[in-house]
């Protein structure tokens, strides 16, 4: 999988260098100490992955992927929380915050990967392999069908902790599982789906099931200390709406 790795500190572009040598799917293409030097690799070369810093004197991270026509897959790095949202709303496949280590870069990278290897197989399947499998969910059903990995998978509904968008797949985080489900259909047919069974739409890119939602900070449904949602803002007020009709005391 190729990247390129755009941060205007040197210290910083040589330790993503020395971490990006250790995962061996990866192959940096350059790493760029401006977003031009960038450009100019993205304009010429066909590229899978860019990690890019959000704050450079020139272009920002955040407008540099705005820029992009057909933008590849995306990780920010930065150094203030705040970015986290809009980065989300660019459709980020990660979002990490300095000092990182090499296992939270992996860990952004192997869902990179996931994504690349899944893209990479459906543009090797016939097109009779590329209908949707989109989950009809009836108003008394209490599971769903979706097709992962050349296979057949049945999802119990109540497991299902949030639906996330990859693009033109979904992957589906399951509760008391550490493994993750990915599947070819759109979100908005997810949604369609789950929406009559008690879950919400809350950002562009994540659908919750609300029965799993117990804490809520900084407008992010936070699950654990490693797995959180953002709450975009077209959804806020809906989901806001929600938290009222359930509120006791004041709010």
């Amino acid at each position: 999988m190729k990247c390129i790795v755009i941060d205007d500190e040197p210290l910083a572009l040589k330790q993503m260098e020395l971490y990006i040598s250790k995962i061996p799917f990866m192959e940096l293409v350059k790493a760029c100490v401006t977003a031009k030097e960038a450009l100019d690799i993205l304009s010429n070369q066909e590229i899978d992955l860019i990690l890019v810093d959000i704050n450079m004197p020139d272009i920002s991270g955040l407008d540099l992927v705005k820029n992009l026509q057909t933008p590849p897959m995306v990780i920010f790095i930065t150094a203030y929380t705040q970015y986290a949202i809009e980065g989300f709303k660019l459709d980020a496949l990660d979002y990490l915050i300095k000092p990182f280590d090499v296992t939270d870069l992996i860990r952004a990278c192997n869902k990179a990967n996931e994504l690349y290897e899944l893209r990479q197989k459906a543009a090797g399947y016939e097109a009779s392999e590329l209908v949707e499998c989109a989950p009809d969910v009836a108003a008394t059903s209490d599971f769903i069908f979706v097709k992962s990995d050349y296979k057949v998978l049945r999802i119990i509904i109540k497991d299902i902790i949030f639906v996330e968008s990859m693009s033109e797949y979904v992957r589906i985080y399951l509760e008391k599982s550490k493994k993750t489900i990915v599947t070819l259909i759109s979100m908005n047919r997810f949604e369609e789906s789950l929406v009559k069974r008690g879950f919400m739409r809350v950002h562009r890119s994540y659908i919750v099931n609300l029965s799993k939602v117990n804490v809520i900070s900084k407008m992010r449904i936070i699950f654990d200390n490693d797995l959180f949602v953002p709450i975009g803002e077209m959804y806020k007020e809906q989901f806001i709406n929600y938290l009222n009709n359930h509120f006791v005391g004041k709010n």
